[in-house]
């Protein structure tokens, strides 16, 4: 694994406690990307289940046109916030926008991916969090 390049600065404590928001953020992100991802199985297992017990042919495409999309979608959701949430913990400034974006969308998932995203956002916005991604993660080790 490729660690910042960028020589490490004095890290103050604002942005100490902000790398602490940091993780934060980035473990919700891998815990609800993983959960897309166990739907996205759920969905294909359960598709697939159920096609065994159909005998029309049209119903079986219809099962088709509709899970296939859903599974490559929360596949894609999924992948990108877990993704995410990887890069954010090593202060990678892709992984910041990456997350930034997942999270406006999760914006849309009343009540709860509203409530993480909002908290994402306010975390990747604040301008110690905007330093500490340009600084690179400090060398400091963290209880996560």
């Amino acid at each position: 694994m490729e660690e910042n390049t960028i020589s490490q600065a004095p890290v103050s404590a604002e942005e100490s406690r902000m790398k602490k928001h940091v993780s934060v953020a980035a473990i919700l992100q891998i815990v609800f990307g993983s959960m897309n991802v166990i739907a996205a199985l759920a969905i294909a297992f359960a598709f697939g289940f159920v096609d065994q017990f159909v005998d029309d042919p049209t119903a079986v495409k219809v099962m088709g046109i509709v899970g296939t999309p859903l599974v490559v979608l929360f596949l894609l959701f999924g992948g990108a916030m877990i993704a995410g949430g990887i890069g954010l913990l090593t202060c990678k400034p892709w992984a910041r926008i990456l997350t930034l974006v997942m999270s406006a969308i999760g914006l849309l998932n009343i009540p709860i991916g509203t409530l993480k995203g909002v908290y994402i956002i306010w975390v990747l916005v604040q301008s110690e969090t905007v330093t500490l991604f340009e600084k690179g993660c400090p060398k400091t080790t963290t209880a996560l």
